[in-house]
């Protein structure tokens, strides 16, 4: 048999799982390189691929929001990590939770079933200078790589702060106060504990917040004496405090939708724990990433009414993100410009979340793949979400400075007139529109190209 074309996919989180799922199925033999279990980023503890080092949620399945959007065309289209998310999906209400050590097993174990795919382990430090390569690092990637990617974007590498939840041993938490309800009785009322609090707990809860002590950063997280800069959507909860008094109680602690059941009243402020898995045995603390010490969040997060005595299966954490600047830099392929042979996907790219990372590894692996096999690149187009993220990685927004991105309604080609109904109706008609491209034009070739 003729030997088939070799590409190279760095780094096995969802991104590089996808890219490399994705060139395999186009015919492509692929060459996965995964630097755990030899070495481990200080966030990453598994040895399984496309480990979950923050929110079990992939949140909203509804496909009139942007990112449900997302998720509906990745599942049409094929994606592995979709495919994953639904096998071992966990209650969530109308939102999209996973059980990370199964979702991670599932991917792994696929990746490593899939005829043309080579698992490579060990650290990869250069980035290599012949054939098509997907770098897909991740937002931790290691000092020696991130040094070689830094000189190649000539400078322009940036990096902000991302953070994590805690996560609390539902065994340990009062039900005589908190209680069990989805936001306006949607999904299961079993997804979701509310804490209620009263005006007088919340502002003694509010002062503990913003004046406790926040960890110090790790040496790979220094950049040298400046401020960091943190993601709007991974915000830590003591820094969205600091804000405004009531901050809080309009964002992560807001009470509408979740009457208390002994009054029918909506407390002052609730804060939610949401499912982390099936078994419903560990819950975390929605919105409420932080960087404090862990002898603090234990302190003050048991200041939350139910929780007086909560255990901690995992505390949160607060870690360093890279991302590069991207527009003028890379293609809507995900291909850099200068070197149209070599891509990037994932956070690396700009784009930001779960599903947004799977979107930039699925249209870099086949893009990859298509090189290789010298074929046409597949651009998608700007109507559909997928491809709405990957113009604005190429293009950047109105601002001069870039900002990562997740996916959303504002970033998709608009219609050329005005949708009768309302905010839904527009983007139930957004979402109409982006399937039925997908189903005539893109979902075939992919579902049946193959060169073997």
């Amino acid at each position: 048999m003729e030997n088939k074309p070799v590409i190279k996919v760095i780094g096995a989180g969802l991104a590089g799982c996808e890219a490399a799922y994705q060139a395999a199925r186009l015919g492509v033999q692929v060459e996965l390189y995964e630097m755990k279990p030899h070495k481990y980023s200080p966030a990453h503890h598994s040895a399984d691929f496309a480990e979950l080092v923050c929110s079990n949620s992939l949140r909203s399945n509804d496909t009139s929001n942007a990112v449900g959007l997302l998720k509906e065309e990745l599942l049409r289209l094929g994606s592995l990590i979709m495919e994953a998310a639904y096998a071992t999906a966990v209650p969530a209400g109308s939102a999209l939770a996973v059980n990370r050590a199964e979702f991670s097993r599932y991917i792994t174990e696929k990746i490593e079933q899939t005829e043309n795919i080579t698992v490579i382990k060990g650290e990869v430090t250069e980035i290599p200078d012949d054939g098509v390569t997907v770098i897909a690092t991740g937002p931790l990637t290691s000092e020696a790589l991130a040094e070689k990617i830094a000189n190649l974007t000539g400078g322009t590498e940036l990096h902000f702060f991302d953070a994590a939840a805690p996560i609390i041993d539902f065994s340990t938490v009062n039900t005589e106060v908190a209680f069990f309800a989805s936001r306006y009785g949607k999904g299961d009322p079993t997804d979701y504990l509310n804490c209620p609090m009263t005006h007088e707990e919340y502002d003694a809860f509010y002062r503990a917040l913003v004046t406790a002590d926040v960890a110090e950063l790790k040496d790979f997280d220094r950049e040298s004496q400046k401020e960091p800069t943190v993601f709007e959507g991974c915000m830590p909860v003591e820094v969205m405090a600091k804000r405004g008094y009531d901050t809080l109680r309009f964002g992560p602690m807001k009470p509408v939708g979740l009457p208390l059941p002994t009054t029918g009243e909506e407390a002052f402020a609730t804060v939610q724990l949401r499912r982390e898995n099936k078994e419903g045995t560990m819950y975390n603390i929605v919105g409420f990433q932080t960087h404090l010490t862990f002898g603090e969040q234990k302190r003050v997060f048991r200041m939350i009414p139910g929780l007086e005595n909560a255990e901690f299966f995992r505390y949160g954490v607060m870690h360093r993100n890279t991302y590069v600047n991207s527009p003028g830099f890379l293609a809507p392929t995900y291909a850099t410009i200068a070197c149209p042979s070599l891509f990037f996907a994932g956070q690396m790219t700009g784009v930001e979340g779960y599903v947004e990372s799977t979107s930039s590894g699925f249209v870099a692996g086949v893009n990859a793949a298509l090189l290789a096999l010298n074929r046409e690149s597949m651009i998608f187009p700007k109507e559909t979400e997928i491809g709405a993220l990957a113009h604005y990685v190429s293009e950047g927004g109105v601002s001069s400075s870039f900002q990562p991105m997740n996916a959303n309604f504002g970033i998709i080609a608009p219609f050329d007139k005005k949708i009768k109904g309302g905010k839904k109706a527009r983007n139930e008609a957004y979402a109409t529109r982006s399937l039925d491209i997908l189903e005539k034009t893109f979902s075939c070739f992919l579902k049946n190209e193959n060169t073997d």
